[in-house]
């Protein structure tokens, strides 16, 4: 009686470590970007950072902090603080929680090369009340229906993270839009008002000339 061999498994591929992708566009004895710590820690406020970053084109990168990591998205014309404009997000790498503090600037021919401006910076939430918040965040990152609040110096109030089903599924889009609350401006254009950076006052120009960042 012959017995009839079971076809062989495909061993499970190993997962990418969390920041996989962001060390292996950066050359760490070139660019002051920190690399990371190796675990992170637990944290009860969770942190976001917006940036102006002068690279190949100028733009905003917005990062949520969420299970460790920063999640990130490159917000071409930055946010806006008009509920009627939708501004388009390209979700990018995740970023070390330690980029929170980066300012300066990425030597030209590395990987987002150019001049970095921290714009906004402060704590965020679920957008409402909840008694496990993270866990919402987790859900609604998942769904594509990304609320939270924002406690910046600039920015505050509610927004949502609308992810799109176009494009390539490998980078996402999604659209920034600004909830109507007590915070909404409209027709204003925040990123045009506001030109300076909330860590040191300068400018992208005086960031830029600063030698000693590089």
């Amino acid at each position: 009686m012959s017995v009839k061999k079971k076809p062989a498994q495909k061993p499970a591929e190993a997962e990418s470590p969390p920041l996989g992708e962001y060390h292996r566009k950066r050359d760490f004895s070139k660019t002051a970007e920190p690399e990371g710590a190796k675990a992170p820690s637990s944290r009860r406020t969770l942190a976001f950072v917006i940036q102006k970053h002068a690279a190949s084109q100028l733009h905003f990168d917005l990062r949520l902090e969420l299970d460790g990591v920063m999640k990130s998205w490159a917000v071409p014309k930055g946010p806006s603080v008009d509920p009627s404009v939708k501004r388009l997000a390209m979700q990018v790498e995740d970023h070390p929680v330690e980029y929170n503090t980066f300012e300066g600037i990425i030597p030209e021919g590395e990987y987002g090369g150019g001049t970095v401006m921290l714009w906004d910076r402060g704590a965020y939430t679920y957008w409402e009340k909840d008694p496990d918040p993270v866990e919402r965040l987790r859900e609604g990152y998942a769904k594509g229906d990304f609320k939270f609040e924002l406690k910046g110096k600039r920015l505050r109030g509610t927004w949502v993270l609308v992810r799109l089903r176009r494009g390539d599924p490998e980078k996402p889009q999604w659209l920034l839009i600004k909830h109507r609350d007590e915070y909404a401006k409209p027709g204003f254009d925040i990123v045009a008002e506001e030109n300076t950076s909330v860590a040191t006052g300068r400018t992208m120009e005086e960031i830029a000339m600063d030698k000693s960042r590089r």
